[in-house]
């Protein structure tokens, strides 16, 4: 527990004691202690911790907040909580101040803990799957599946930061209708390859990776599967560019930054018979119902209105089923929570999917789905449509050659995931404080090129500093910074909470501008050696901090630029 959440804790159970007190004196009345909130305060002329338990015992007290505040306070024992002042604002609230001096533990904190820093055990080792990207593998990964890779990834190592088991997985879409396209374009484009003329099918891939797929089998093995049987033909495509597909995207996921504990097939699930008994278990518990030869699911869950097919007339399971099929799995293998990343156009889906869930005996709260909205490129101030290489929008592969993988990742990770991201390629490649992530990333070099040319000049720059020398920390602007560094730990609960990575890249620039602030205002290598041994203490911890952060984000800290 941090030196912050410490204090908190503290305050909270004073509060309760304080409450406990005045109705034993009769001067408040109340059956239990409501579930309240201790937290900072938007503004900071409010104070460093406000309150709405006196307005939470409103009703049950039968009096105005503002007296039942004016209670808690005259009751409230202050001693070792650091609180300096109290007052009582707006309808009810109670406002604390204390005393900057707490700040002086920050440090050393962050000297003892170094990486783990932030690190919090709220998740107490309970397992958590987080599934993500998820592409068909009958193209390129697009800027859709950049912005999900970044934010499930992201999420991934804040969960673990978190006390979490947590479990990064692909869903390898390699069987139902899709793939059976996928063989009749591989094949066409391979006859025409060799001189045949047929026709391409309507609803076929057109991606000019399909034809350099089909070079690399012609390549290898010529004109062998001209005058084969077509099912034959197709399976053999169809296999080798499958397996080329995916190598390509996990080489490109690599270098973005991205690797995953496990890649599972689609196909698997059909082969085992896993989807058809999947479906009698939902017959059994009577959720499934015959209707002009095919199977449906009822709606379950309201917001879903409306049945579903999943087992077609031909006997062929729908994508659907298998859908159902493999989140009964993921809750089989022990998982406790199963969050899911998909597009915007997926919305319609997920009381659905929940409802399946429910109907086979889990919990629809264990599955979340965070539904990311659309990315926009930008150069030049137009939107860019296409890809040379695709032939339909750009590519991961071709973000990253562009601006590389820093700074893709943390521009997705700006906004939350209902928001349109506009990715402006122009920006992401500027250096300047323009662009938020070499913002960071120079507060990062600049942090370690203090600590350099303090080595270079030889002071201690590793020497961490004596309580008497931390009380030195007295300016705004270090107070500041040792305040958002005291933060971390709680950011990292209210994000994981949250399941939103997106507040650290927030919370990493905000310190960023800090330090900033800072260097620009204090000089770090001064003569007198205890207030610079503060500070050196405090550039290495603000360092550590920025590198811990970035490093749950998935993008580099540089220690030069």
């Amino acid at each position: 527990m941090s030196v912050y959440e410490k204090i908190r804790e503290n305050v909270s159970k004073k509060l309760e004691q304080a409450i406990l007190c005045a109705r034993e004196k009769g001067a408040l009345a109340f059956q239990e202690i409501p579930s309240y909130v201790l937290e900072e305060p938007r503004e900071r002329e409010h104070g460093d911790l406000a309150t709405n338990l006196a307005m939470l015992l409103t009703k049950q007290a039968k009096r105005a907040p503002r007296d039942i505040a004016a209670i808690i306070i005259d009751n409230l024992d202050t001693a070792d909580t650091w609180i300096t002042s109290s007052e009582i604002a707006g309808p009810g609230f109670i406002n604390f101040r204390l005393d900057p001096a707490w700040l002086t533990g920050v440090i050393p904190e962050i000297s003892a803990q170094g990486e783990k820093y932030g690190f919090v055990n709220i998740g107490q080792g309970e397992k958590i799957q987080v599934e993500f990207v998820s592409a068909n593998p009958t193209g390129l990964l697009h800027m859709g599946n950049a912005r999900g890779a970044a934010l499930g990834d992201s999420l991934a190592s804040l969960l673990a930061m978190a006390g979490y088991e947590v479990s990064r997985e692909f869903y390898i879409n390699d069987a139902g209708n899709q793939i059976h396209n996928f063989a009749l374009s591989l094949e066409a484009r391979y006859l025409q390859l060799m001189g045949v003329e047929v026709p391409f099918p309507e609803a076929g891939y057109h991606g000019e990776d399909l034809i350099y797929t089909v070079k690399n089998i012609i390549e290898k093995d010529g004109d062998q599967y001209v005058r084969m049987e077509e099912q034959t033909r197709r399976d053999i495509l169809v296999s080798y560019a499958l397996k080329e597909k995916i190598n390509d995207i996990k080489e490109t996921l690599a270098d973005f930054g991205v690797f995953y504990d496990v890649w599972f097939s689609e196909k698997s699930l059909h082969e085992s018979g896993y989807i058809r008994e999947t479906m009698k278990r939902l017959e059994d518990k009577e959720y499934i119902y015959e209707k002009e030869g095919a199977l449906w699911l009822k709606a379950i869950l309201p917001g879903d209105e409306k049945d579903e097919v999943i087992v077609r007339g031909n006997g062929v399971p729908t994508y659907f089923a298998a859908d159902i099929a493999y989140h009964r799995n993921k809750f089989e293998r022990g998982f406790k929570k199963v969050i899911n990343i998909w597009g915007a156009d997926h919305h319609g889906h997920v009381a659905r999917m929940k409802g399946a869930m429910q109907a086979l005996g889990y919990s629809p709260d264990s599955l979340q789905v965070i539904l990311m909205q659309l990315v926009r490129l930008i150069q030049d101030g137009d939107i860019v449509k296409m890809s040379k290489r695709s032939g339909q929008y750009i590519t991961l592969r071709e973000l990253i050659d562009e601006v590389g993988k820093d700074a893709a990742r943390f521009f997705f990770l700006l906004r939350d995931p209902d928001s349109t991201v506009e990715f402006d390629l122009d920006l992401a490649k500027s250096q300047s404080a323009d662009n938020p992530v070499y913002y960071v990333q120079y507060a990062h070099a600049r942090l370690c090129s203090i600590l350099r040319q303090a080595e270079e000049q030889g002071f201690e720059s590793q020497l961490i500093p004596g309580e008497y020398q931390l009380a030195l920390l007295v300016s705004a602007e270090e107070r500041d910074l040792l305040k958002k560094l005291a933060d971390l730990p709680g950011e990292i609960v209210l994000a994981a909470k949250l399941t939103e990575p997106h507040r650290l890249a927030r919370y990493v620039l905000d310190l960023a501008a800090l330090f900033h602030t800072f260097y620009n205002s204090q000089r770090v290598l001064i003569e007198d050696p205890d207030l610079r041994t503060a500070r050196l203490g405090l550039i290495r911890s603000t360092r550590q901090v920025l590198a811990n952060v970035l490093k749950i984000l998935g993008v580099s800290a540089p220690e030069r630029m």
